[in-house]
C-alpha cells in the first residue's frame, strides 16, 4: 500500500481527507527514530463534554482496534475541524482505569459506598415493575427523570410523554434560566444566537470566548469578526481571559448590569440614534402604558417621548455610581453600538443573569439595545436560538401529558422558564409530593447545585426517594447515594443528535458509537450497542426503549406502541431504525445529498458525522404566512393572524408575515404578560438591585442603607460569623474543566486542579495582609468554608471570585475511583441538620494499568464551596442567583483546607424568606402559567388551569 509519506512535505494536511478516513497513516512517535507506521479507521462523532456538540474524529488502530485519540472533524459546519482542550481529552475518559464499566447495585446502606455487579435484565425488570405499578395505581408524577446536561435532542422528551407522565426535570434553573426569561419576554426564544462573524461590534456580558455557551464555535467567530474589523467589548467583573483579548473591558459591579445597559438605552433614545422604522413596526410600542401614559391612540412619536422620560434617571453618571464603570466610557460604548446598528451582536447567558437577583433584567436590558439599533435578525445581529437550531421530527409523536407536576413547576413561580429543580429537597420536606422512581442522567446535583447537605438528607430518605439509578459513565457524589449505578457511554459509545444555535445556519450532528460501527462494517451482529463496548457499557436510547418495553410488556397500557419499529410491525424499534427514518424523512437536503454519493441517508450521516441543513436563517419574523394558513383566518384589530384560536402570524404593512411567538406577534417592548402576572412594574426592561448589592450589605450589618425589601431578603448572619463583607463570584468557569465530568480527564486535571479566593491587593491588605496561598475562612448564610488565598489585581476590590468545577470528594477510600480529582473526606451530620467535612487525604500518585497515575504531581482537589450556599429562588424567573454575600477572615488555628460547615435547617429558613418574595398563580383565567410560555416537556393546555 502507498505511505501518505512523501520525502516532499507534500503528505502533510490540515486534516485527513474522507477518502483516506478507512485506512489514514501516521507515523508512531514511540518508535523514533525509526520511521513506523500505524494504520487508523477514522469514523467521526459528536463531542459530549459541553453543550457546543463540535464534531469529533475517533482514531482507532486498525491492529489492536483500540481508539488512540480524538480530532477535530471537519465536515462539522459549527466546530469546523477545530476543538478546545475538552475535545482531545475525551480519550482520557473512555480509557480511565477507575471508570464503571458495568451495573451496579447498592449492596448496603444508602452512601456507605457498597456495591455489587449486576445485570441489565435485573435493572430494567426492577425499575419495569416498580414503574408498571406507580402507572397502574395512578401515581406517574411519582416518576421523574432529571438531566444535567442533555448531549441530546428531543428523545427524552418523546419517552415521557409515551410514558403519559410530566416527569421532565433539569439543571436549568441553576444554569441559564434567568436569562431565558429576560428573552423570551421579547420574542419568546429564550436566547439569543448572534452573527458574530458578520458584526461590527460585540458586548459580551460574562467571559464567552473562553467560558461561555457554545465556547469554541463561537470562540471562532468572534476572532473573526475582529479579524474582520468589529470591535469587541466585554463586561465582566474579572479580567478573564476574554476581557483581556477586548478592546473594552467593563469591570461593572456584579449584580448592577442592566443599569448600565439601560443607560446606553437612553443615550441611543436621547441622541436620536435608534432605528424608527424597526421600533415602529416591529415592536408591540402601541401596548405601552408607562408613567400614565397610554400608546393606545397616540402617536409612534409620543410613545418615544414617553420612553425617553421614563428612562431619564438613567443617566451615565447615575450607572457609574452604581456599577463603577466611568460614565464616559458608557456613552462612548452606546455610540459605538447605534453605529454598528444592525451589526450589532450580543450574548448574555450566565454571570450577570444567572449571579443576581433580578439577573433576568440584564437580557431584558441588552434585547432592547438590539431592537433599538434595528439588529434583531440582521447578518451580523442578534438572532433567535429557534432559527439557527434544528431538530427533526421523529415517526411518531406521543400526545401532550394530561397532567401537572407541581415538584417541578410550583405555584410560586408561574414565570420561570424552567423546573425548579434546586427546591426539590425543600419542596419534598414541604410534603408537596414523593418520588417513586427517580433517574439521575449525567448529573450530580450534591457537587454541582447549591445545599448539597439538603440533597444527600433527601437522598438517604427512601421515604421520600424510592428508588434512585444514577446514569453516568463516571463515580459521582450524587451516585454514592443511589441505589443503582448504570454506566452509560462517552462519546464515541452512543447515539445521539444534536443541533445548537452556534453560528448563522442549520446543521445536525451525529454522534456514533466507535466500535460497534466498526465491528458492524467487519461483518459482526449486535442486538446491543453495550454488548460492542468497554464492559458492559449502555446508551440511554436502547435503555429507554427497551425499559419502555418492560413497563408495558403487553402493549396494554398504550406504552410499548410508541416504542415499536416503523418498519417491521410490532417489533421492538432498533436505533439505525430511529435515526434512519429521521434522516430519511425529516433533514431536508440530506437524502438527496446521500443519494449522490450512492448511500442511505443513515450511511451518509456515519460516514460524515454532521449536515449543514441551510444558511437561510435571517429575518425569518418576515417569511410570508402560507395561504393555507391564511383560510379561514381572523385578523384582530393589533393586526394579529388568528386560525382556530390560535395565533399564526401579524399584518405588518398590509403583509400577512408569521413575526414572532409572542402574544402580539411583535417584539414585546411592553411585556402584558408581567402585568397581568402580578409584576406590573416590570412591564418594561428595568433595573432592580441585586441580594448582594452593597445597599443589601449594609441592611446585614445593621447599618443605615436604601434597601428594598420588597424584592431582596434581608440576610441573617450565623452568630459564629466574622470579617468584612464582600460579594462572591462562584460561577465563572475555567475554560478546560466541565462541571462534573472532567474529574476523569487527566489531561485536564493536570492543568487545572485547585480553587483559590481570588481577592483583591487593597482587601488583602484589610484582612490583615493576606498574601497569596494563606488560609481565609468564608462565611456564608449557612455555614464556611476554608481555603487559600490568590491576591490579584484582576477583580475589583469588595469582591471575591472562587471557581466553579473544582472540590470533589469521595467518602470511601476503599472505593478506587477518580483519585486524581477527589479528596479523601471525613463527612459527618454532628448534629440534626449540622454536616462537617474534613479532608482526609489528599489527592497523590497511585498505581493502575495507566502508568500516568503514578506520575500525579498534584495534592489539591479544590474546595467544594457550593455545599455552603443556601437556594435564592428569584421571585420572578425562579433561577437560583448564585452570587453570595460573605463574611470573610482569617483561618483560625483549628481550620484546616477543606473544611466545610453547614447547617441545612438555616437553609431551609433561607429558602422560606426568599419564597415569601414570590407572587404566586393563579394567574387571568385560573392558569398555572401563560399559555404561550413554552414548557421543555408542555402538557395539554387543560394542565395549565389549576383546579
Amino acid at each position: 500500500m502507498e505511505s501518505n509519506f512523501k520525502r516532499d512535505g507534500s503528505h502533510l494536511a490540515s486534516y485527513p481527507p474522507v477518502e483516506k478516513w478507512d485506512d489514514w497513516v501516521e507515523l508512531d512517535p514511540d518508535q523514533w527514530p525509526r520511521r513506523v507506521e500505524k494504520h487508523f479507521q477514522i469514523v467521526p462523532t459528536v463531542c459530549f463534554n459541553c453543550e457546543s456538540a463540535c464534531g469529533l474524529l475517533a482514531y482507532t488502530n486498525k491492529e489492536t482496534g483500540k481508539i488512540e485519540k480524538f480530532e477535530g472533524n471537519p465536515k462539522h459546519p459549527a466546530s469546523r475541524g477545530r476543538l478546545c482542550a475538552k475535545g482531545p481529552a475525551t480519550i482520557n475518559q473512555i480509557h480511565d482505569p477507575d471508570r464503571i464499566l458495568y451495573p451496579m447495585k447498592r449492596s448496603g446502606p444508602r452512601g456507605s459506598g457498597q456495591w455489587a455487579r449486576t445485570s441489565w435484565n435485573e435493572v430494567l425488570e426492577t425499575f419495569g415493575a416498580r414503574i408498571r405499578k406507580a402507572f397502574q395505581e395512578k401515581r406517574g408524577e411519582e416518576v421523574m427523570y432529571h438531566v444535567g446536561r442533555p448531549g441530546h435532542d428531543y428523545i427524552m422528551e418523546r419517552i415521557l410523554q409515551a410514558w403519559g407522565i410530566d416527569g421532565h426535570n433539569s439543571h436549568t434553573n441553576v444554569c441559564s434560566s434567568s436569562a431565558r426569561l429576560g428573552y423570551l419576554l421579547w420574542h419568546y426564544a429564550d436566547r439569543p444566537s448572534p452573527d458574530h462573524a458578520n458584526a461590527r461590534f460585540i458586548l459580551l456580558l460574562s467571559a464567552h470566548l473562553e467560558s461561555g455557551h457554545y465556547f469554541n464555535p463561537h470562540a471562532q467567530r468572534i476572532i473573526e469578526g475582529k479579524m474582520a474589523g468589529a470591535k469587541l467589548a466585554v463586561c465582566d467583573p474579572r479580567l478573564s481571559n476574554t476581557a483581556s483579548m477586548a478592546d473594552y473591558w467593563l469591570p461593572s459591579y456584579p449584580g448592577t448590569e442592566a443599569a448600565m445597559l439601560l443607560a446606553m438605552a437612553k443615550v441611543i433614545l436621547d441622541e436620536n440614534r435608534y432605528d424608527a422604522e424597526f421600533v415602529k413596526r416591529w415592536t408591540n410600542w402601541e401596548d405601552l402604558e408607562v408613567d400614565g401614559f397610554s400608546a393606545r391612540g397616540q402617536s409612534f412619536e409620543a410613545a418615544i417621548q414617553a420612553l425617553k422620560r421614563h428612562y431619564a434617571e438613567f443617566t451615565p453618571e447615575f450607572a457609574e455610581k452604581e456599577t463603577g464603570v466611568k460614565a464616559e466610557m458608557i456613552v462612548k460604548i452606546a455610540r459605538e453600538i447605534a453605529a454598528a446598528g444592525s451589526r450589532f451582536a450580543s450574548h448574555l447567558w450566565r454571570g450577570s443573569a444567572s449571579g443576581n437577583l433580578g439577573g433576568w433584567q440584564s437580557a431584558r436590558a441588552i434585547t432592547l439595545l438590539h431592537v433599538l439599533t434595528g439588529s434583531v435578525g440582521t447578518p451580523g445581529g442578534h438572532n433567535l436560538n429557534a432559527w439557527n437550531k434544528f431538530v427533526p421530527k421523529t415517526f411518531s409523536t406521543p400526545p401532550p401529558q394530561k397532567h401537572w407536576n407541581e415538584l417541578l413547576y410550583p405555584p410560586e413561580w408561574p414565570l420561570a422558564t424552567h423546573e425548579l429543580s434546586p427546591l426539590l429537597p425543600h419542596l419534598l420536606k414541604e410534603n408537596r409530593g414523593r418520588i417513586e422512581a427517580y433517574f439521575t442522567r449525567v448529573f450530580n446535583p450534591v457537587w454541582t447545585y447549591p445545599d448539597g447537605f439538603s440533597w444527600i438528607e433527601m437522598l438517604k430518605d427512601e421515604a421520600r426517594v424510592g428508588l434512585h439509578a444514577a446514569l453516568t459513565p463516571t463515580w459521582s457524589e450524587t451516585a454514592w447515594f443511589a441505589d443503582y449505578v448504570l454506566p452509560m457511554g462517552f462519546s464515541s459509545e452512543r447515539h445521539d443528535l444534536m443541533s445548537q444555535e452556534s453560528y448563522a445556519g442549520k446543521w445536525i450532528g451525529f454522534r456514533q458509537p466507535i466500535a460497534r460501527v466498526l465491528r458492524e462494517r467487519a461483518g459482526e451482529k449486535f442486538e446491543y450497542t453495550y454488548q460492542a463496548n468497554p464492559g458492559e457499557v449502555w446508551e440511554e436510547d436502547e435503555f429507554w426503549i427497551n425499559l419502555s418495553w418492560a413497563i408495558d410488556p403487553d402493549g396494554s397500557m398504550g406504552i410499548r406502541k410508541w416504542f415499536e419499529s416503523p418498519y417491521r410491525h410490532g417489533q421492538k424499534i432498533t436505533v439505525d431504525e430511529y435515526y434512519g427514518w429521521i434522516f430519511e424523512n425529516s433533514v431536508p437536503g440530506l437524502p438527496e445529498a446521500a443519494a449522490k454519493e450512492g448511500l442511505k441517508p443513515l450511511e451518509y450521516m456515519r460516514k460524515y458525522g454532521a449536515y449543514e441543513v441551510t444558511t437561510d436563517v435571517h429575518r425569518q419574523n418576515e417569511k410570508a404566512v402560507s395561504a393555507a394558513e391564511m383560510t379561514g383566518a381572523n385578523v384582530e384589530a393589533n393586526g394579529v393572524i388568528k386560525k382556530d384560536g390560535k395565533a399564526v402570524g401579524v399584518m405588518i404593512d398590509g403583509k400577512p408575515v408569521v413575526g414572532y411567538n409572542t402574544p402580539s406577534r411583535k417584539l414585546e417592548l411592553f411585556s402584558k404578560t408581567m402585568s397581568e402576572w402580578k409584576w406590573p412594574e416590570f412591564a418594561l426592561p428595568e433595573y432592580y438591585r441585586s441580594h448582594i448589592h452593597r445597599a443589601a450589605q449594609a441592611a446585614s450589618l445593621g447599618k443605615t442603607s436604601d434597601f428594598d425589601a420588597r424584592y431582596m431578603p434581608l440576610v441573617e448572619w450565623p452568630k459564629e460569623a466574622r470579617g468584612d463583607v464582600y460579594t462572591l463570584l462562584p460561577i465563572f468557569r475555567l475554560p478546560n474543566l466541565i462541571h462534573t465530568r472532567s474529574g476523569n480527564a487527566k489531561y485536564l486535571y493536570e492543568i487545572s486542579h485547585k480553587n483559590p479566593l481570588c481577592v483583591n491587593p487593597v482587601d488583602a491588605r484589610k484582612l490583615g495582609g493576606i498574601r497569596t496561598g494563606d488560609l481565609l475562612k468564608v462565611h456564608t448564610e449557612i455555614g464556611y468554608f476554608v481555603l487559600h488565598a490568590w491576591v490579584t489585581e484582576g477583580l475589583a476590590p469588595g469582591v471575591v471570585a472562587c471557581s466553579h468545577h473544582l472540590g470533589r470528594w469521595r467518602v470511601n477510600e476503599d472505593e478506587q475511583l477518580e483519585r486524581m480529582s477527589s479528596a479523601w473526606v471525613d463527612l459527618k451530620e454532628v448534629g440534626k441538620g449540622q454536616w462537617k467535612m474534613r479532608q482526609v487525604a489528599a489527592v497523590a500518585p497511585y498505581e493502575t494499568a495507566d502508568a500516568d497515575t503514578q506520575r500525579v504531581w498534584w495534592s489539591e482537589a479544590g474546595v467544594h464551596q457550593n455545599l455552603t450556599f443556601p437556594v435564592h429562588p428569584d421571585p420572578v424567573s425562579g433561577m437560583h442567583c448564585w452570587h453570595q454575600m460573605v463574611r470573610v477572615e482569617r483561618a483560625g488555628a483549628d481550620d484546616r483546607y477543606g473544611d466545610i460547615f453547614v447547617d441545612t435547617n438555616r437553609s431551609f429558613e433561607v429558602y422560606q424568606r426568599w419564597k415569601a418574595l414570590t407572587r404566586p398563580a393563579p394567574g387571568p383565567g385560573g392558569l398555572r402559567r401563560p399559555l404561550w410560555m413554552p414548557r421543555v416537556v408542555r402538557p395539554d393546555d387543560a394542565a395549565f388551569y389549576m383546579k
